[in-house]
Formats: structure tokens, C-alpha cells, sequence
């Protein structure tokens, strides 16, 4: 039978895991093992976890390396055959994991599956960060089935079919332990954000297939770091986005992207300006030039993803940009697609 390790990485969330990880720990199968990564924290939870929860593992880092850096490193010192990587704001009720276990032990081709996301405040909706399985349009825009830009839809069983997606969320993201590791893991550089999408994209160019799983549900708060508008987000999403074009895009999608994208930043950059949002107006211009910064060592991790990749892999890639179809009202996920 296959191992498995449910992998929390903690960071000053001693509220989150004293509401989330009791639940966590009931609803893991038998053979399961729950491990909290604690990345650095100064709130005292990692003695908290010594005190209330005993019978979780504890892996400690001397400081706090960011989602990616900090799964990473956890990982190196975990052994099993799948990793389940869990958001510490996630309530997993009876029965979530098995759907994910089962997917991965079926399907041998299948690297990563995920469960459908709902809103933890309000479980009529599909959660922000992954909704029912995540794709990207041709300028490396991401969206879900369950969720175009900033509008949510209400789950009413639209999504609840099994299949391949581009992505799937890091919130709850059951993945190959073997896979991970030969493909590096996580991007270091990308710190938090977008760290996922990535490693989905090169699973996928390396020949495997991401799955998700809506027979699986769990409820994600969400935001427990950073806000929606923070300006660290609207940074980190801004610059991994791009790099992440930079490493993984064909020659053609990255040459429209490299046309387009600058014009549709700025017109980002200019919203922030109206609203009076200058935080977030220079996080965009931060962004690109620590992009502009990162070109010879993303010219390297590009030659690298090009070597592990399989010829003529094909890839779900919305051939159009969401965005446009957003503003001329396609503002669902089944409307996007004519259906």
C-alpha cells in the first residue's frame, strides 16, 4: 500500500491550527501520518503543537523560507509515496482523502489531484484559490471552473466531474512524492504564489497529468497571510506570473505574452492609481523589475524545464484571454465555454 503524509506548513498560525488541525487529525485515514512544518514562527505554535497535539509530527525550520522554500525543505526530511500538501485554514471533513489516494493509485500517469474548494465562511461557494480545478489563458491569466477573475460562483453540482486541469490548488494538493522531488519541487525564488501553477506546468510538459478530484471536498478559509489586495500579493503574483511564462510557455505563447502583457500591467498599475491604491500601484512595477532582474537565471530554469520535457506535449491552455471575455460579460466558467 501506499504511504501517505499529510504536510502542514505553519507560520505564525497558532489560532488557524488550534480551529482546523483537530479535524485534520480525525479525518485521517489509518497508516496516515499528519506532519506540521513549522517555518520559522515567533508566535510560539510550534510549542503549542508539542503541548496539544502529541501525536503530530513536527518538523522545524530555522526560518521562514515562504510557501515554496518552506515545503521544500520540510519535504527533503519526509518519507512517503504521496505528500498532502494542506493549508493550515482547511477543514477536511470524513472521507476527503480517500478520493485522492485512490485517484493517484489508479491513474500511474496521473502526478497531482486535488479536492473541489469551498468557501469556509460561506460553504454555498466555490473557494477563490481553487474552486473545482484551475487553467490559465494564452497571457498566463489563471481562472477555474467555479471562478473567473474575481467572480464566485455558487456550487450547484455544475463541477462535479472528475478530469484534467491545468492546475490545481496548493490550499489542498495531493501529489507524487517521487514526481515532486525529480522535478525540484517547488521554485525557491518564487517565495509565495503562483508556486503551484508552476509545478502543475512542468508536471505536465514532463508528460504527467493533473487531476481533479470533486468526489473530495474541503472548506478553505483563505487570506489567513496575506489579504486579496495586499501589496506583497499583488507583487509576488505579479512577478511569479511572469516568470513563470518566462520558464514554461512555448515560443509563441511567449512572444504574445512578452507583446501584451507589459500594456496590460500598466493598465493594472493605472487601476491601483485610481483607487488610490500607491502601494499596490508600485508592487506592479516592483514586480517587473525584479522580473527584468531574474532573466539569466530564468534563461538557465528554462534550458532545464526544455530537457525534462516530453516532445509535443499537449497542454489545456484556454487559446484566448479571459480577461477580454470577462469584460464582454463571459463571467463563468460554463459561459466562457459556450455551455
Amino acid at each position: 500500500m501506499s504511504t501517505v503524509k499529510i504536510v502542514i506548513l505553519n507560520w505564525n498560525g497558532t489560532a488557524h491550527l488550534r480551529r482546523y488541525l483537530p479535524g485534520v487529525v480525525a479525518a485521517a485515514p489509518e497508516g496516515v501520518g499528519v506532519v506540521v512544518a513549522d517555518n520559522g514562527s515567533t508566535d510560539g505554535s510550534a510549542d503549542m503543537l508539542r503541548r496539544e497535539f502529541p501525536s503530530v509530527e513536527l518538523v522545524r525550520l530555522d526560518r521562514n523560507y515562504g510557501f515554496a522554500g518552506g515545503y521544500n525543505r520540510a519535504l527533503a526530511q519526509i518519507e512517503a509515496d504521496y505528500y498532502v500538501l494542506l493549508n493550515s485554514d482547511v477543514e477536511t471533513p470524513a472521507g476527503w482523502l480517500e478520493p485522492l489516494v485512490e485517484c493517484l493509485d489508479r491513474h500511474p500517469d496521473v502526478a497531482a489531484a486535488a479536492p473541489k474548494l469551498l468557501c469556509d465562511t460561506d460553504r454555498t461557494r466555490f473557494e477563490y484559490a481553487g474552486a473545482s480545478g484551475g487553467y490559465i489563458d494564452y497571457l498566463g491569466y489563471p481562472f477555474c471552473r467555479g471562478r473567473i477573475l474575481r467572480t464566485i460562483e455558487r456550487d450547484e453540482g455544475q463541477y462535479d466531474d472528475a478530469r484534467d486541469v491545468f492546475w490545481v490548488s496548493g490550499a489542498a494538493f495531493c501529489c507524487r512524492a517521487g514526481v515532486f522531488h525529480a522535478l525540484g519541487g517547488f521554485d525557491d525564488d518564487f517565495f509565495a504564489h503562483m508556486e503551484e501553477i508552476d509545478l502543475c506546468w512542468r508536471m505536465q510538459l514532463a508528460g504527467w497529468r493533473v487531476r481533479i478530484v470533486p468526489q473530495s471536498t474541503v472548506y478553505h478559509l483563505g487570506g489567513g497571510t496575506l489579504t486579496t489586495d495586499s501589496p506583497a500579493k499583488v507583487f509576488y503574483n505579479h512577478r511569479n506570473n511572469l516568470a513563470m511564462l518566462y520558464k514554461c510557455a512555448a515560443p509563441g505563447q511567449r512572444l504574445v505574452a512578452a507583446l501584451v502583457r507589459p500594456w496590460l500591467d500598466l493598465l493594472a498599475a493605472g487601476s491601483y492609481l485610481a483607487q488610490g491604491r500607491w502601494d499596490n500601484f508600485c508592487a506592479v512595477f516592483r514586480a517587473w523589475r525584479d522580473f527584468l532582474k531574474w532573466h539569466s537565471a530564468l534563461a538557465r530554469k528554462r534550458r532545464d524545464v526544455r530537457k525534462s520535457s516530453v516532445p509535443h506535449a499537449r497542454l489545456p491552455i484556454y487559446r484566448g484571454s479571459v480577461l477580454l471575455r470577462y469584460f464582454f460579460g463571459c463571467r463563468t466558467f460554463g459561459r466562457l465555454f459556450g455551455k
